[in-house]
């Protein structure tokens, strides 16, 4: 049994796990670099420890420090949360190795879906269908070769990748050498592994992934469906469950195919299996992410399933508590990806210190966060800030209640995205279901009638206004005083006023 747990990661997921370890009666070991000293989830947990500077290759990319930490705090688990060291085989097994329970997959099955290339033989040999593609390590010139048979267009992916990094679309063949030669840099950047394989474009094609529990006793069940469709530059924005491109007996045969995929990789914990899906609704497998998702949450909303409480009690080596026929969805849920950036420059991240800050709540409103009033927003790690959940009976009715939320959300001293996803809460074509993964690239700008520039003004105006009102009402009180006073106060007021 599980006693006590170190979360190596920051921000909002860091507190997420946090709670559900205080939920189960945990105790809780935080992590930080030297610029999260005052971070929410060092002071949410039971102890913390300092792990190095600021940048993340120094701090929480460094494995031998973290696994040093739950050593001397005396955890008997780690979980990574996601994002850094999350799907890092090394991770698991020099966890594993010190005696600690890596709350996650094994090295062995992290080493197999980390590279999406060999996942992809693995998924074809299972009869999984994939889509079209190369499964092996080729060099430049065989990858070439392999465009002319694959046809255009196509994208460069990383084998190591995720995130959307080491990944380029190729439209033209003379571009191609050119997107093998950036996607290998910044795949070996981001990495430390520069191998590429290829795909072909799925046209209109939606992102579906499906959530998966897993325990160490042969019981797989999935949690149903998430709709990823809504991505800039290959990174997700908005995320609903259920998806309204599928329908009951697709989600059955999708659902079916997700267990096989997490049968044979030998799957344990909580995960993911990513399909890309047609038009003509024929679906195909992408990959597996082998830790818990950004987006975990949507399911969380129609389910009532606790995931990170799953994750942990998997972890402890306990069964699953539900059968697949226990899994009933109710309702709609969206979520929203709150970042530190501003949209109406380019998306260019905002640092600084968060000077006001006031969260939406209210009937099926969840905010997930990391931030706080005077918190600082540093350079050195994503963006993301907080994600804004709700849930509706129907989609109509979630749309609704997140514009709604959306409006009352306010952060001032950092930009952030929230004028962006109010447009597209606006746009039509999200409202009638009309996306696919290239909505927001390829039929959605950023309006320009909402200038920031304007938007201050109009703040400051506001404030003078404000101001001016506020001096109006003292003076008028002083002459009320005044009119209420007996002549002996005003001529003694009057007389001391000139001596």
């Amino acid at each position: 049994m599980l006693k006590k747990v170190l979360v190596a990661n920051r921000g909002e997921i860091a507190v997420r796990v946090l709670r559900a370890c205080r939920e189960l009666g945990l105790k809780t070991v935080a992590v930080y670099s030297d610029v999260d000293r005052n971070a929410l989830h060092v002071r949410y947990a039971d102890e913390a420890y300092p792990i190095g500077p600021a940048r993340a290759k120094e701090s929480y990319l460094r494995i031998d420090g973290i696994v040093e930490v739950a050593r001397r705090s005396g955890a008997d688990a780690i979980h990574p949360g996601y994002g850094f060291l999350a799907e890092q085989a090394e991770f698991a097994r020099a966890s594993r190795d010190a005696g600690l329970i890596f709350v996650g997959p094994s090295p062995e099955t992290l080493a197999m879906a980390g590279d999406k290339a060999a996942a992809r033989r693995i998924m074809r040999a299972a009869g999984v269908p994939i889509i079209e593609g190369t499964d092996e390590e080729l060099s430049d010139d065989d990858l070439v070769a392999a465009a002319h048979r694959i046809g255009l267009p196509l994208k460069v992916k990383a084998a190591a990748g995720g995130g959307g990094k080491g990944m380029r679309t190729v439209h033209l063949l003379q571009d191609l050498n050119d997107a093998l030669l950036a996607a290998r840099r910044e795949a070996e950047a981001a990495f430390g592994n520069g191998t590429l394989y290829l795909e072909r474009v799925v046209e209109d094609a939606r992102h579906i992934e499906f959530q998966i529990l897993a325990d160490h006793h042969d019981n797989i069940i999935h949690l149903g469906e998430r709709e990823c469709s809504i991505q800039r530059r290959h990174q997700k924005v908005i995320e609903e469950a259920p998806s309204r491109a599928i329908t009951p007996e697709l989600r059955q045969k999708m659902g079916e195919m997700a267990v096989r995929v997490a049968k044979t990789a030998n799957y344990t914990n909580a995960g993911t299996v990513e399909f890309l899906l047609d038009s003509d609704g024929n679906c195909y497998f992408l990959e597996v992410n082998c830790r818990l998702q950004v987006e975990h949450s949507v399911t969380e909303m129609i389910t009532g399933v606790d995931i990170v409480r799953e994750q942990l009690r998997i972890a402890s080596g306990r069964k699953l508590r539900y059968r697949q026929e226990d899994i009933h969805w109710r309702g709609w849920a969206l979520e929203c990806r709150i970042l530190a950036e501003d949209p109406y420059n380019d998306f260019m991240p905002s640092t600084g210190r968060i000077t006001w800050l006031q969260e939406p709540t209210g009937p099926g409103v969840r905010v997930e966060t990391g931030i706080y009033e005077g918190f600082v927003i540093s350079p050195y790690y994503d963006s993301l800030i907080a994600k804004l959940v709700v849930w509706g009976e129907t989609r109509g009715e979630a749309l609704l209640r997140m514009r709604r939320a959306l409006e009352e959300y306010r952060v001032m001293g950092v930009s952030t995205n929230i004028p962006f996803h109010q447009q597209i809460l606006n746009d039509t074509r999200f409202i009638g279901g009309q996306i696919d993964t290239t909505f927001l690239e390829s039929r959605f700008s950023m309006a320009e009638d909402d200038d920031p520039n304007d938007l201050e003004v109009a703040a400051i105006v506001a404030v003078l206004l404000a101001h001016r009102r506020g001096q109006r009402t003292l003076t008028m009180t002083r002459l009320q005083n005044d009119q209420s006073q007996s002549n002996w106060k005003r001529q003694g007021r009057r007389e001391a006023t000139h001596r």
